[in-house]
């Protein structure tokens, strides 16, 4: 097999984003990487569903992560008979698919491929340890193929020699792009809004394009409107957690905010990745509420005073008409014209 991930940045490499060895997945910490490169390992496939809910991985890092969980539970089950572990089994792919409700739907998609795996397997005396484990990495793969592509198209609508600014971090995107545009020699200087509170924008989406050689420029959530009235950004891109059918977009919460100054500042906005059939509009999304003592700290340091209350929804839904563009794997659509890709015959993506 070619592995897509030869080269991309450390955060990317297969074995760093999740991966199941001898009853055991491990994933590298997000919360603390550059600080610190720390692995977590999870001896059971519900300590894979705490990890996904703590955020020690985010953005597509889950996808891998339940599949990798899968394995791991198909492992964890096997001196049970047929019939216990099938059950075993499908409260794994139920709490797995649900560790975060948001985007239960793409989850949804690998554990549920990897039961019927599972099943299969069981059912015809085979282990579904190493077929689960072989269908992840496979996902994994295809992804990293698939968002290659999603990047070629990206880097057409770049100017050259000009300034990107991102929101969060787009996992497989900010690999692709960095990929195409030293394939190409195109040149562009990238500017990461932090992201509060875990700073994903600063410690990951940065890490990634300064190990890579790029000039990047970290600025707080509360600077956009600076930079962009002083023509620092010539194009906003952000990767999203669900792409609905009518072209809005439900992202990590600030990404609203970022489009509105964009559209205010005739700065084009473009969101890249795959579109969810199936979701019609923003109304079909739900979003995740996290603890809010998670915004009222730092780095595991209380920062407000005893009674402060926070408040923190975990993304926030930007409709259509702020959005200039879908950079997907078939093309370029503007959010009305979105229809068009689901005309055309679908590979496999997750």
């Amino acid at each position: 097999m070619i592995r897509y991930d030869q080269n991309m940045p450390f955060l990317l490499k297969y074995e760093n984003v999740a991966w199941y060895e001898n009853g055991k997945v491990t994933i590298l910490d997000r919360r603390l990487y550059p600080r610190e490169v720390k692995f977590v390992i999870c001896k059971s496939y519900r300590e894979v569903v705490d990890a996904i809910r703590n955020m020690v991985t985010q953005s597509a890092g889950p996808y891998t992560a339940v599949g990798m969980a899968m394995a791991l539970a198909a492992y964890e089950s096997r001196d049970l008979a047929n019939e216990k572990r099938i059950r075993f089994l499908e409260e794994a792919e139920k709490a797995l698919r649900n560790s975060r409700p948001t985007t239960a739907f793409r989850y949804g998609k690998i554990t549920s491929r990897a039961l019927k795996i599972a099943k299969d397997a069981i059912k015809n005396d085979l282990d579904p340890v190493p077929l689960i484990f072989e269908d992840t990495v496979a996902s994994l793969n295809r992804r990293y193929k698939t968002m290659q592509k999603v990047g070629d198209n990206l880097l057409k609508v770049i100017p050259d020699k000009g300034t990107i600014l991102t929101q969060c971090f787009g996992e497989t995107i900010i690999g692709a792009l960095i990929a195409g545009a030293k394939k190409t020699n195109k040149k562009f200087k990238v500017i990461c809004a932090e992201t509060r509170p875990f700073l994903q924008g600063a410690r990951l989406t940065a890490s990634c394009f300064a190990e890579e050689g790029f000039d990047t420029t970290v600025v707080t959530d509360n600077m956009v409107a600076d930079i962009m009235s002083k023509g620092m950004v010539d194009l906003f891109t952000s990767a999203a957690d669900t792409i609905t059918e009518d072209g809005s977009v439900v992202n990590k919460v600030g990404t609203y905010q970022i489009a509105l100054l964009a559209d205010y500042f005739s700065i084009p906005y473009y969101v890249t990745g795959i579109p969810d059939q199936g979701k019609k509009n923003l109304d079909a999304v739900k979003v995740e509420m996290r603890d809010p003592e998670e915004v009222l700290s730092f780095n595991g340091v209380k920062q407000c005073q005893l009674g402060v209350k926070g408040y923190y929804p975990s993304f926030d839904k930007t409709p259509s008409n702020l959005i200039k563009a879908v950079v997907t794997d078939k093309g370029i659509y503007k959010p009305e014209d979105l229809e068009e890709y689901f005309s055309v015959d679908q590979e496999e993506f997750y």
